[in-house]
């Protein structure tokens, strides 16, 4: 018979020069209510979120910037919250009851002092989750699952590369607030306007290069990878995340120009033109 292979665990600082993988036990299934809510910029917000389903704790590994959560909405017509639940075909929905919109978000921080989950929001005006992000206020629930597991970025490297969308910032917020202190970085995020725009992003070691579509135009990211240049040495590491078309270009650029190996180059696709609620695991941008 064969048995089980065991979960695949990591801890400690990560300098192999590759991601680990850490996977959960056990897949959290929470309902919280929102604690507060910070206006990072006209169109960002960031909201925390609290309750008893915190108490013990939750999986939250320093250097795992791309770790994300299942968030479940209230139904858009009655605000009724219902969790799904995990089974042989994926999250279904109790019998009887509509399926929840659920969105997939990045876990931008953990507070154990005040057992608070910390995520951000682009308010742009459509969709379900921006929808709920722009009126939340304290005292709203919504449903949290996961995480299923940690992926820890390496951290042995003197200098990295991000570059993303909006979709991404609360990824490259993590890095810049988690890099080791003798690293640097340079930082680009395609924005739609300055609207999107965080003024706190950065700090002593790291450049920031803000490319607001209104003015730079759609190709303004890619133009501003371009005009970066890299270190001629190869201590370096590159995270590119956001619009899979997007990704899928700067990630051809990098490849074409520096001919970067596999293990120092991480490409998350979020989000695609055209497609409701993405399943990113469905789009490998990194074994393309």
């Amino acid at each position: 018979m064969t048995q089980p292979a065991p979960p695949r665990t990591w801890s400690g600082p990560n300098r192999t020069g590759r991601t680990q993988v850490n996977l959960v036990p056990t897949i959290g299934r929470r309902t919280l209510t929102v604690s507060r809510v910070e206006e990072l910029s006209p169109r960002y917000r960031r909201v925390y979120l609290t309750g008893s389903d915190l108490a013990g704790g939750f999986p939250y590994v320093r250097f795992a910037p791309t770790d994300h959560v299942k968030v479940v909405f209230p139904q858009p017509d009655t605000g009724e919250l219902v969790l799904p639940i995990p089974g042989a075909r994926g999250l279904q929905a109790p019998e009887g009851a509509p399926r929840p919109p659920i969105r997939d978000y990045t876990v931008r921080g953990w507070l154990p002092d005040t057992q608070e989950l910390v995520l951000e929001f682009v308010v742009h005006g459509h969709g379900v989750a921006s929808n709920w992000a722009a009126g939340a206020q304290p005292g709203d629930r919504v449903g949290v699952m996961g995480p299923r597991g940690n992926i820890v970025f390496p951290e042995n490297y003197s200098w990295y590369l991000l570059a993303g969308d909006s979709s991404a910032l609360p990824s490259m917020s993590r890095i810049i607030e988690e890099l080791p202190s003798d690293a640097s970085a340079h930082v680009l995020v395609a924005v739609e306007d300055d609207g999107e725009v965080l003024r706190h992003l950065g700090r002593p070691g790291v450049t920031v290069t803000w490319a607001p579509r209104s003015r730079v135009g759609e190709d303004g990211l890619l133009e501003a990878l371009r005009a970066v240049k890299a270190p001629e040495h190869d201590d370096w590491f590159a995270f590119i995340a956001g619009e899979v078309g997007m990704a899928r270009t700067l990630r051809d650029h990098l490849r074409s120009r520096y001919s970067l190996p596999r293990e120092r180059l991480v490409v998350d696709g979020y989000w695609q033109r055209g497609t409701i609620n993405l399943d990113h695991h469905a789009v490998d941008l990194d074994a393309e």
